[in-house]
């Protein structure tokens, strides 16, 4: 008997996640056609242009002419420009080294939450400024990937790809990235609420960076997370299997609360810091434009090899 009710059990709890990963299933595909448009529109907001290396290569956009060179291939004189003057000339174009973008974005149970005080769930957030930056990238000659969901792509659909990618993906939803090697000169965004304890948080930084990526990560959190303005009896539900705590007077806990924030973001910010990568925090009452800027002009300044960790995002505590 109590074998079978064991049994009954576990068939129950697995209907209840079946059940469960369906219905986040629907609300991601009912809400995604929304973010979608949401992104775009951000991101046509961004003036973008191309990031080009002022030296001469495969490319698109023009740089400079220059005189012909006794012994190189004669197609390669410009024949007009060369027509106006007494000298041959070469037309060169501007080398445009295009490079990989890893994207994550936290799509963990824990990302769903939104107070009353939020634009956007958290969830909706990271992928609102995930879907943007891809596009924006993607338009300035960059390749981007979402590690062990979808290869990268220069791909002028690649918003489509990304959501289509999204509603395929049947595989548990992580809060952090999969184990993955990325390029020496390959860039990580990581859009997470970061709540996962520390070690998991070394154990992915120290992967992800084993082969020389940099990388920034970006705690994107509800004002309710920073500020915890709560009272009186208060039921609090981890999303993720850690249980229930029950509050007699939530805000006694309040001081303490904030403190140990303050103590897992120093933690997180050290780690960073040991790498010479990025991290920020992004609170969803701020604009998810601001984010947006504040990732691509990183990325921009990382591609001229300066990189600076001081700059903070939306960070209210």
């Amino acid at each position: 008997m109590a074998a079978e009710t064991r049994q009954q059990s576990g068939e129950q709890k697995e209907l209840l996640a079946i059940r469960r990963a369906d219905g986040e299933s629907r609300t991601l595909a009912a809400s995604l056609p929304r973010l979608v448009l949401e992104a775009r529109r951000i991101a046509a907001n961004v003036i973008h242009g191309l990031h080009g290396r002022r030296r001469a290569g495969a490319g698109e956009s023009f740089w400079q002419y220059r005189r012909f060179v006794s012994g190189e291939p004669s197609q390669n004189v410009d024949w007009r420009r060369s027509a106006r003057d007494d000298h041959l000339y070469v037309r060169e174009q501007e080398w445009e080294a295009a490079h990989t973008v890893w994207l994550w974005p936290d799509r963990s149970p824990s990302m769903a939450f939104a107070s009353k005080a939020a634009r956007d769930s958290k969830l909706e957030r990271g992928l609102i400024v995930t879907f943007a930056l891809a596009e924006l990238l993607v338009s300035g000659g960059e390749r981007v990937g979402i590690p062990g969901l979808m290869n990268p792509t220069a791909s002028s659909s690649v918003i489509d790809k990304m959501a289509q990618a999204m509603l395929h993906d049947d595989a548990a939803r992580l809060s952090l990235p999969p184990s993955f090697v990325p390029s020496a000169l390959a860039e990580i965004v990581v859009l997470s609420d970061f709540w996962s304890p520390m070690p998991e948080i070394r154990t992915m930084l120290a992967g992800l960076s084993a082969s020389g990526a940099h990388g920034t990560l970006i705690q994107v959190v509800d004002p309710a997370e920073e500020t915890f303005p709560y009272a009186g009896r208060v039921e609090f539900v981890e999303p993720e299997g850690g249980g229930v705590i029950t509050a007699g007077r939530a805000e006694s806990w309040a001081q303490d609360y904030v403190a140990r924030v303050a103590l897992h973001r120093d933690e997180i910010r050290n780690e960073t810091n040991k790498l010479d990568w990025l991290f920020s925090t992004h609170t969803t009452s701020r604009s998810a434009a601001e984010l947006l800027l504040f990732l691509h002009s990183g990325m921009m300044v990382s591609k001229g090899s300066v990189r600076s960790s001081t700059v903070k995002v939306g960070r209210s505590s």
